[in-house]
């Protein structure tokens, strides 16, 4: 499940084996990808449906301080929604990603591509007050918030948005397209009528058609040249394992970017632990 660059320099995006992550490589640089952490959901569970559910922060914390540890990156990007609130972070859900971000290792960079839930997010995680920054216990230096539309990693290597909204060019027109927001699932059944839902990566090819007519697109290469082949696609699992998400093999499911699934050409689905399931709707 390795992508390759289509430029000289070496870019690969190689999922970590059983989790919903992924580890970037561009030049010397090594990122790891994380997608839909959704800081407090438990939280928004209670205040939205009146759902009762015990807090997972400290599990999903070690599950994401576990995969940093064993993976060792230079830096942490996470492809939108931290948070799961859609405005500013409330309490639990603030405490949560609070000790979290404590809990990072001093040397680490982290990056934000900010997500549909991500709210003024900048607001307190890069505080421009400096004494503001002062009262948080860990380097606000060392985080980046970038837009939800998304930057790209190296020199055009890899490009990484969340998902929900259409990339900026520079993100689409490099080796690899990575992204979040969907938390893809595929619903598999046995012999006897059993059924669960699992959930995975989807990878593939950009199909051109939704971006050809859109002038924000003028010049990128591969539109402008039929010759040059598109970027190649990773839609990431979501890193909460409580959120749901789009079932992509079972019809008429409606996917939430709006480039899906029109902009995937020739798409497989991967289980978690690399299980090769082949196209996604015929799974």
């Amino acid at each position: 499940m390795s992508e390759e660059s289509r430029r000289p320099a070496a870019a690969r995006v190689e999922p970590v084996p059983g989790e919903p992550a992924a580890i970037a490589t561009v030049g010397s640089e090594r990122a790891l990808l994380v997608a839909d952490y959704h800081a407090g959901y438990e939280a928004g569970l209670r205040y939205e449906r009146g759902v009762d559910v015990p807090s997972n922060a400290p599990e999903r914390r070690e599950r994401l301080l576990d995969v940093l540890e064993a993976s060792n990156p230079d830096r942490l990007v996470v492809l939108g929604d931290l948070m799961h609130s859609i405005g500013d972070p409330g309490g639990a859900e603030r405490g949560e990603l609070e000790v979290l971000f404590e809990a990072f290792p001093p040397t680490l960079g982290v990056t934000v591509v900010k997500g549909n839930h991500d709210g003024g997010i900048e607001d307190w995680l890069t505080p421009e007050n400096p004494s503001e920054a002062a009262a948080l216990e860990f380097d606000t230096d060392a985080v980046t918030i970038a837009p939800g539309n998304g930057i790209a990693l190296g020199d055009r290597a890899i490009g990484v948005c969340h998902g929900h909204t259409w990339p900026a060019p520079a993100v689409l027109d490099c080796d690899v397209l990575c992204l979040g927001h969907e938390h893809p699932c595929v619903r598999l059944e046995d012999e006897i009528g059993g059924s669960r839902v699992e959930r995975t990566w989807l990878r593939g090819r950009i199909d051109p058609a939704p971006f050809l007519d859109r002038p924000e697109y003028e010049g990128v290469s591969w539109l402008a040249d039929s010759a040059v082949e598109p970027p190649r696609v990773v839609v990431m699992p979501a890193f909460n394992d409580l959120v749901g998400g789009t079932w992509v093999n079972i019809p008429n499911q409606s996917f939430l970017s709006p480039f899906l699934p029109a902009g995937l050409a020739d798409g497989e689905a991967y289980l978690l632990d690399g299980t090769r399931l082949g196209a996604y709707q015929s799974v």
